[in-house]
């Protein structure tokens, strides 16, 4: 029996607190060894003289540590085996010397000098295990020993000390911060390391010990650039989230130059009108130093070499360069880390979770980033709560006009879900679409109180409190919402829902004054078993009653505040007694008493519903802080940007004599100079330096990889092999652009269709070219004015002569536009007003919207029209013509559309580049434009030889669509198909000047591209068109009824398109 302790104690093994462990370990002893006797067996086999044995020992005891049980006990046994001959024994014995070395200090010290011959063996990697066990005993008396050691692996041959070394650091700066200054130059010439094993570790002992120290990075900034791909993937993680800190402090801000373009715009054009000569060399200097923003070359590079990490398999990497776009890339180029920010959330619910939060606040400020992955955010039934809400919160984020109606439905299927906490979130999400978006704010507010008559109390009780919310926005409209609310008193038990209606009842008494009294009745018998928070806001109303109708009121009024008088809760007892002498008058009460009424009857604003993630984004996006949402220890700001670009010539490196003239760099310049004299015999050094940053930056690239990094010679090479097709290419494309000139000049005009076909196959071969790299988009941008693509010329003389072209063949269920002119002279419509609206792109047929004015432009003047074409090459296309005026005394060269970057979804293709526009001149080019049938602008840059002008053109409703030829049979079919929710109906009163048929079916064509349908009766006019973009029908109907009023119908299954167009049409007729 007396062994039965000691088994119990044997079978407890390291577990001192006594937590219970059925697993037998085979390592430790017999089982009815005593506490004495432990490992004796695992002793006898360390101290054996053969190596078999110690190794067996070893992998025992490594398997307990790993499984999590006590081996500290062992400690002098395998302390003693540092010395062994044997290496993999050897290696197995510094990992456990690792683990226990904190622990069992004094004994470590003791093998001390063991551990620093270990720092000379031959082999790397027990160099490396020598010094991670010295800089785990953490005792002070040997700092310096542990500094000459990090020293002396700094210098190591192999990268894998020199990555022990980099490890090192920061556990003797926690050890001693005395040592800042010399680790300080550790850290100096490892960061000088042309290796990518080191070069994550490095950066990681950097941001521990001297984050501030921005100055050590500049000379390696180029190479931890170029590394940045080859480094193992925690390395990238915190590089990336370095050099995004560094990037703040050290270029400008790319989003900052738009208001500053038009201050400066306007400035330049006043000067130029009023002042007199040496005024205006005063505005040029001043000009001259508001150049527009040129990308830093550098912040191009980081740019450029982070966008492949996007594709990583580790979902931190992809965060990190995610949070680095969003804060450091221009607006129109964070778009391309959504895609990958969708694709994690295809992983495990915490790197969702993680996710979800960093893109709830991307989308609060860049919403179309992720419209066209919407559905990536529908909910799962099998998501957990937390991840529900985050997707909840993101789609609410992505509302807007053209989707409002899917997320609607999508929201009403999520209203039955058993998740309680899910369907509170998603009524308080309903209510956050109806504020945001102010037209679908009535069917919200209708399905909400739809929803008052549900089962569950807890969604009664939430939609209440919503309801509350939107109808403080328009109390007027609904009382009839707020008698309805008053009856649900007797049923609804949620203290919070209770306390909101006789909110409401009290706030808006007036709308409801037979109601309110009684309400206040059945509230005051019930009063002493409410909550504290209901019986506050029967006080309230009470008072309210009291001020607006004390005749029923006054003795309720009384007997409320006579109960709460004596109420246990003090908050009660004082608002009883404040209230009783506000607004009962007594020879004791002040002045207040006379504003008793306006103090509580005085006009609330109505609350503004905002997102909790609005103001989230000043901590860096992957954070922990920015989850937690609260500054976590060790965070660092994220710096904002300066004013002025620091010098940049910091980053330079200087290259070593032997490496300036290898054979490669001559044949380099023999391969460049013939590129750079045209490019500088066209437009300059210095505006082409200006206006190509990344190919410049692809130089410094180059050079710096050529100058610091010996292990990317290869590398080098095949750039050098690139550039040197790119380069033959480039002569290539030039002679074909003579000849395309000389085939113009022989042949004439080519017909518009095979114009029109070219120019998509160059704007296909141009897209495709930008997808395949950045290698690729940068020959395209290197290739000067003179020898872009040729038969671009041949479009832009076809573009000039405005006669209508040959009909085109178009198939039977697209949109017909050429015969409608045709098919319209059959009908009532006997004069051809309609025929320039339609057909003609004539500036005069159709209203004119100014895109860039002459003073903003600086004597450039630009106007565009709709011209209700059908674009060349697209049908989903919307056309758009641009007209450009010079009103400057100099000639305008390069005129383009540069890099549009529209909204996700959207599309532009560009107008061929004008090359010259001479003083005085104006010339005209159509562009297309895919809207997605939404009214939301498109953003692109209008450029220049030496100026970017940003832009935007936004589309009324009525250009979104082009008309459709259908008979009055299939006009009442399609009209029957789309009633209920797709129809809307307006009364209106037309305007005196409509009075002919003729003046009617002008305005409103002049209002929307569309087509009339022939109609029986006399008092009915009829239109039908279908959206561009998705081809959905929109049927117009309009009746005319005694004197000058009428009803209009819009039927579409694009309610918010809809519903503008109405708008916009009843506009057109009452005017």
């Amino acid at each position: 029996m007396a062994a039965s302790p000691a088994y119990g104690e044997e079978k407890g093994g390291s577990s001192s607190l006594g937590e219970p462990e059925y697993g037998h370990d085979p390592a430790s002893g017999g089982i009815f060894s005593s506490d004495y006797k432990r490992h004796d067996d695992l002793k006898e086999m360390l101290d054996s003289n053969k190596d078999s044995l110690k190794l067996e020992a070893m992998k025992r005891i490594v398997a307990m540590i790993a499984r999590g049980k006590n081996a500290s006990d062992l400690f002098p046994a395998v302390v003693k085996n540092v010395a062994c001959k044997n290496i993999e024994v050897k290696k197995l014995v510094y990992v456990y010397l690792v683990r226990y070395a904190e622990e069992q200090q004094d004994l470590a010290l003791l093998s001390i000098s063991t551990f620093q011959r270990g720092l000379k063996d031959p082999n790397q990697l027990i160099r490396a295990s020598a010094l991670r066990v010295l800089s785990s005993i953490r005792v002070p008396i040997i700092v310096p020993i542990m500094m000459l050691a990090i020293k002396e692996a700094a210098s190591d041959m192999s990268p894998y000390v020199r990555k022990t070394a980099a490890h090192a650091i920061p556990k003797l700066y926690s050890l001693d911060s005395d040592q800042k200054d010399q680790l300080i130059e550790v850290i100096e010439k490892l960061l000088a390391d042309k290796t990518t094993l080191v070069a994550g570790s490095v950066v990681m002992a950097f941001e521990e010990v001297c984050p501030e120290r921005i100055d050590l990075i500049h000379k390696n900034y180029r190479k931890l650039c170029n590394l940045l791909i080859d480094v193992e993937e925690w390395g990238q993680v915190v590089i990336i989230n370095m050099l995004t800190r560094y990037a703040r402090t050290q270029f400008l801000s790319p989003n900052q130059n738009e208001s500053l373009l038009e201050e400066s715009a306007e400035k330049a054009f006043y000067g130029s009108e009023e002042e007199d000569a040496k005024d205006a060399k005063a505005e040029a200097a001043s000009l001259a130093k508001r150049k527009p923003y040129v990308m830093d070359p550098d912040h191009r590079l980081l740019l450029r070499n982070t966008k492949p990490l996007l594709q990583s398999r580790n979902a931190a990497v992809v965060m990190a360069v995610a949070q680095l776009y969003f804060h450091l890339a221009p607006k129109a180029e964070v778009g391309v880390i959504a895609k990958a920010l969708v694709r994690l959330l295809r992983s495990h619910s915490e790197v969702q979770y993680v996710v979800l939060q960093n893109v709830a606040t991307m989308s609060i400020k860049r919403r179309g980033m992720f419209e066209p992955y919407l559905k990536s955010f529908y909910i799962r039934s099998t998501d957990p709560t937390q991840i529900k809400i985050l997707k909840l919160e993101v789609l609410t984020n992505l509302a807007n006009e053209t989707n409002i109606s899917t997320i609607l439905r999508e929201f009403q299927t999520y209203i039955r879900s058993m998740d309680k906490d899910f369907v509170a979130a998603t009524i308080q999400a309903i209510g956050r679409c109806a504020t945001n978006i102010g037209k679908v704010r009535d069917t919200c507010l209708n399905g909400l109180v739809q929803l008052l008559s549900n089962r569950d109390e807890l969604v009664v009780a939430e939609s209440v409190v919503v309801i509350k919310k939107l109808l403080q926005m328009q109390p007027a409209q609904h009382s009839e919402i707020i008698k309805h609310m008053a009856k649900l008193t007797d049923n609804i038990q949620v203290p919070m829902a209770r306390a909101s209606i006789l909110w409401l009842i009290g706030e808006y008494c007036e709308h409801v004054p037979k109601i309110a009294p009684d309400v206040l009745r059945k509230m005051a018998k019930s009063f002493t078993n409410e909550e504290d928070i209901v019986k506050l806001q029967v006080i309230n109303l009470a008072a309210k009653l009291y001020l607006t109708n004390s005749k029923q009121s006054k003795l309720l009024t009384q007997y409320v505040l006579n109960l709460a008088k004596y109420d246990q809760n003090y908050d009660i007892r004082d608002r009883a007694r404040f209230i009783r002498q506000l607004i009962v008058p007594t020879e004791k009460s002040g002045a207040l008493n006379k504003y008793a009424k306006k103090l509580f009857l005085a006009q609330k604003p109505a609350p503004i519903l905002e997102s909790s993630f609005k103001d989230r984004d000043h901590f860096q996006l992957g954070s922990l802080s920015h989850l937690l949402n609260a500054k976590a220890v060790g965070y660092q700001e994220l710096p904002d940007w300066p004013d002025e670009a620091p010098d940049p010539s910091v980053r330079n490196v200087e290259v070593p004599e032997w490496t300036k003239c290898t054979s490669r760099e001559k044949r380099k310049e023999k391969v460049e100079k013939p590129f750079y004299s045209d490019s500088e015999g066209e437009s300059g050094p210095t505006e082409s330096a200006d206006s190509e940053p990344e190919s410049s930056s692809e130089e410094s690239g180059s050079s710096s990889s050529s100058g610091s990094s010996s292990s990317g010679s290869e590398e080098e090479e095949e750039e050098e092999e690139e550039e040197e097709e790119g380069s033959r290419e480039h002569e290539e494309e030039e002679g074909g652009g003579r000849k395309a000139k000389k085939k113009a000049a022989s042949q004439g005009r080519k017909s518009h269709a095979e114009t029109s076909s070219e120019e998509a196959s160059a704007s296909e071969s141009s897209s495709s070219g930008s997808d395949s790299g950045s290698e690729a988009e940068a020959k395209r941008r290197k290739t000067p004015p003179s020898s872009r693509a040729g038969p671009k010329e041949i479009s832009l003389l076809d573009l000039d002569d405005f006669t209508p072209p040959p009909p085109q063949p178009v198939p039977s269920s697209s949109i017909v536009s050429t015969s409608l002119v045709t098919d319209l002279e059959g009908l009532t419509l006997t004069d051809t007003s309609l025929a320039p609206a339609l057909l003609s792109p004539a500036f005069g047929a159709v209203r004119t919207y100014e895109l860039l004015h002459r003073m903003a432009g600086e004597g450039l003047s630009v106007e565009y029209c709709f011209s209700r074409r059908p674009f060349p090459g697209d049908p989903h296309m919307v056309a758009v013509q641009i007209q450009i005026s010079n009103n400057t005394d100099a000639e305008v060269k390069s005129l383009r559309v540069s890099e549009p970057k529209p909204l996700s979804g959207m599309r532009i293709q560009e107008f061929p580049e004008i090359e010259r526009l001479a003083p005085g001149d104006t010339a005209s080019v159509v562009m297309g434009i895919d809207f997605c049938d939404s009214t939301q602008a498109a953003n692109f840059q209008l450029c220049t030889h030496t100026r970017h002008f940003y832009v935007s053109i936004q589309p009324p409703v009525g250009e979104l669509m082009a008309p459709v030829f259908m008979s009055e049979n299939e006009f009442k079919k399609e009209q029957g198909k789309l009633m209920g929710m797709s129809e809307i109906t307006e009364k209106l009163t037309l305007s005196e000047k409509c009075c002919s048929d003729h003046t009617i079916v002008q305005q409103v064509t002049s209002a929307a591209n569309v087509g009339r349908v022939p109609c029986g009766a006399d008092n009915e006019y009829r239109f039908a068109a279908k959206t561009v973009t998705s081809g959905s029908l929109v049927l117009i109907t309009l009746e005319r009824r005694q004197g000058a009023a009428a009803q209009l119908t819009v039927n579409s299954e694009k309610m918010v398109i809809g519903t503008m167009l109405v708008k916009d049409i009843v506009q057109a007729l009452a005017q």
